[in-house]
């Protein structure tokens, strides 16, 4: 058995001995070896392309060593090799310094995050580095990381950053002149907001040279689900004039499509994903969906089959209607695209659903309802204590919201035009959770149009025309080839074209002697009394 085999074994047993959770917590997810030869024979064959012989390598979180055994099966006998990796967890980074003793690597049990740069400079550096999560940050380690990584480079960061985000600011004090740098990282940095600390230090700070984006539906990793992309740099000046090539599909070595994007275009591109299937998205659209609509998620209600109750139940514990609002099913259930509704505003569905919304309990309303009363104590060992409910000055409380005539269901794995962005015409009073996006009519949209049911069927048909990968380009992908699109993206959809199609649309409705039911935009937000 070699040392790769070895290795593997190792990592397969070091798995099994650990809780998932815990792996998860950390950020443990090791990098399959063919993808890790892959990566590394790239980096191997850019530092050569530089005339450079010796190889000094570092992975600032090397666990059992995939890249390091990638870098000495890919170098050959006249390249000098010395190393040094960095694994926070003794349960990975005992077993590896045993594995690799009596190799040319230090392998050093400490966290990357905290450690002054050695006398080592490396000039290749090749990393998975932790994917944790934000929030599974502790707060005092978020402020100290974000403090050194900007005193480093000069790039603020996001507290929304994940904790790879800091590693790989925090790699660049360790850096050679002329350093190849190459991280296997979520490409989720590539479309959200807290990715423009990443895209600022790879614009401004060195050369960028390529990312590769995996195909979302295709994942690397066994145990986790996650959109990947390999993003490669030199340590330099970077060129303002220059570009980097942009590849995506297939695999690392043979892309399914690839295309040089010019730094000027980066520098003003907020979706770095639009590449390198499509182009630069132009800054000076006529109309976006931002004008004619203000986007609100859907209420989170804290616990769905506590709060959210059938006709049935509702009529059972003798809720009031005034303690009560019509809410609509989840977007699987929901099978129409048109909610209709009853002379009371209900929709009409075959099972209609209310959401629970009390007034603070007192002694007065447990003597006039005391099944609802019986019914919320019951959720007071159990339900109360969620981490949204406790949040609240009454755990049962609720959030406000006003019925929205259009709704849109905005994530899913469809793909091609029967993609997961749905749009729902809702003619009744029913809210929605936060399964959904709400679509509410501005200012602009009432005073060009009205605030009739009319211009509103208008605007539902034209959104139903707009592309699925119009939206998707706005919104950001994950593992799996899950699609997701947040309000303030969906307000940026290209909607050139709606007002002409919605004047037309109401001349023929007029024509042909549409009625028109108004839309109060500006009603208060249903409460109980």
């Amino acid at each position: 058995m070699n040392t790769e085999e070895e290795r593997q074994a190792l990592q397969k047993d070091l798995d099994s001995k650990k809780n998932t959770d815990d792996r998860r917590s950390l950020g443990q997810f090791s990098t399959p070896f063919p993808l890790a030869k892959e990566i590394v024979t790239f980096g191997l064959t850019l530092l050569g392309g530089k005339g450079t012989r010796d190889v000094r390598f570092m992975d600032p979180a090397i666990g059992t060593g995939s890249f390091y055994s990638a870098v000495e099966s890919a170098c050959s006998d006249e390249r000098c090799l010395s190393a040094i990796g960095y694994e926070i967890d003794p349960h990975y980074a005992m077993p590896a310094k045993e594995l690799w003793r009596g190799h040319p690597i230090e392998i050093k049990i400490s966290d990357f995050a905290c450690e002054p740069p050695a006398s080592f400079r490396p000039n290749l550096v090749v990393c998975n580095p932790p994917y944790v999560r934000h929030h599974l940050m502790h707060a005092e380690r978020k402020k100290e990381l974000a403090l050194k990584a900007t005193t480093e480079t000069g790039v603020k960061i996001s507290g929304l950053s994940g904790l790879y985000c800091y590693f790989m600011l925090l790699a660049d004090k360790w850096l050679s002149e002329g350093a190849i740098s190459g991280w296997l990282v979520p490409s989720e940095f590539m479309d959200v907001g807290y990715g423009k600390c990443l895209k600022d230090y790879l614009l401004h700070n060195v050369r960028l040279v390529r990312v590769h984006r995996f195909d979302p539906a295709e994942a690397q990793f066994d145990d986790a689900l996650v959109s990947s992309a390999v993003v490669w740099f030199e340590k330099g000046r970077p060129d303002p004039d220059g570009d980097a090539l942009f590849t995506y599909g297939g695999t690392h070595d043979s892309p399914a499509m690839s295309k040089r994007v010019k730094i000027a275009e980066l520098e003003t591109e907020r979706k770095w994903t639009r590449f390198p299937a499509g182009e630069c998205k132009k800054t000076d659209v006529a109309e976006t969906l931002s004008d004619y609509f203000t986007v609100k998620r859907g209420i989170a209600t804290g616990n769905n089959g506590f709060f959210i109750l059938s006709e049935s139940k509702m009529r059972g514990l003798k809720v009031p209607d005034e303690f009560s609002v019509p809410i609509l099913p989840g977007p699987r259930a929901l099978k129409a695209d048109v909610v209709t509704a009853d002379s009371d505003g209900n929709p009409e569905l075959p099972e209609r659903l209310f959401l629970l919304k009390c007034p603070k309990m007192a002694e007065e309303m447990g003597r006039l309802h005391p099944q609802l009363c019986e019914y919320l104590r019951s959720g007071e060992e159990n339900v109360s204590k969620g981490c949204l409910c406790r949040s609240r000055k009454e755990w049962y409380s609720q959030e406000e919201r006003r019925p929205a005539p259009i709704l849109c269901s905005y994530m899913g794995r469809g793909s091609g035009e029967k993609g997961p962005f749905r749009f729902i015409l809702n003619h009744s009073k029913a809210i929605a959770t936060n399964s959904y996006l709400m679509l509410y009519p501005t200012k602009r949209l009432t005073e060009e149009f009205g605030d009739g049911m009319d211009v509103m069927r208008a605007a539902w048909e034209f959104l139903n025309k707009v592309s699925q990968a119009e939206i998707s380009g706005e919104g950001r992908v994950y593992g799996g080839g899950l699609r997701k699109v947040e309000p303030r993206e969906l307000q940026r959809v290209d909607v050139s074209g709606f007002a002409s199609f919605a004047a037309n649309r109401l001349e023929s409705s007029v024509e042909q002697g549409g009625a028109s039911t108004r839309i109060d935009a500006s009603a208060e937000p249903i409460s109980p009394r």
